[in-house]
């Protein structure tokens, strides 16, 4: 009889042991699958953006006589963007830092490109331009949301995976600590406008 109670008891710890892995590795799973659409997200927010910006190139192109070499800056920096990729399934800091540089390159090539057309009234007033501008604008703002939630989705998962004791297991099941996605270098600073 005592030998089945030892057996018992060994078999429930066993048992609690899997579940509580089980547990955690399902909810790792979960969290990380949150990122990946998060991540997923923040890349349809930035390509609806270089979508948009071959549209405003070409109509700027058609609408004024225009400095070659502003617009491709703003093409080279699109194309160097839309190359640069992140596997949301192994995030690192690396990642995003080189995703951000080329994202960076995009908004400032934009920036010059839209200070520049201040020199041209009748594009200023043309209604496929300014279409443009504010989609660009609305754009932008559906980047900076789609990068708020990606941060929001990897803080859940970091607290699950690296807390004690979880950080246990979700190390032996292969989960990592994911990065966040940072602003870019020098973007405390307000951008300067000159005319």
């Amino acid at each position: 009889m005592r030998k089945w109670i030892i057996i018992g008891v060994i078999l429930v710890v066993i048992f609690g042991i899997y579940s509580w892995a089980k547990g955690i590795n399902n909810t790792a799973v979960s969290l990380n699958e949150n990122i990946r659409e998060a991540w997923g997200n923040v890349e349809t927010s930035y390509q609806r953006r270089n979508d948009l910006i071959g549209n405003l190139v070409n109509t700027v192109k058609g609408a004024a006589d225009f400095e070659k070499g502003t617009l491709t800056a703003v093409i080279e920096a699109r194309s160097k963007a839309t190359s640069t990729t992140v596997d949301p399934s192994n995030i690192t800091p690396e990642q995003l830092a080189e995703f951000s540089k080329a994202q960076s390159g995009v908004s400032s090539a934009l920036s010059r490109l839209l200070v520049t057309v201040e020199a041209y009234p009748e594009l200023k007033a043309n209604q496929n331009f300014l279409k443009l501008q504010d989609e660009l604008a609305s754009t932008e703002n559906q980047i900076l949301t789609a990068r708020t939630r990606f941060n929001e989705a990897v803080k859940p998962y970091n607290n699950h995976v690296l807390t004690f004791p979880n950080s246990i297991f979700a190390g032996m099941f292969g989960f990592k600590e994911k990065a966040y996605f940072e602003a870019a270098e020098g973007a405390e600073k307000p951008v300067e406008v000159k005319f």
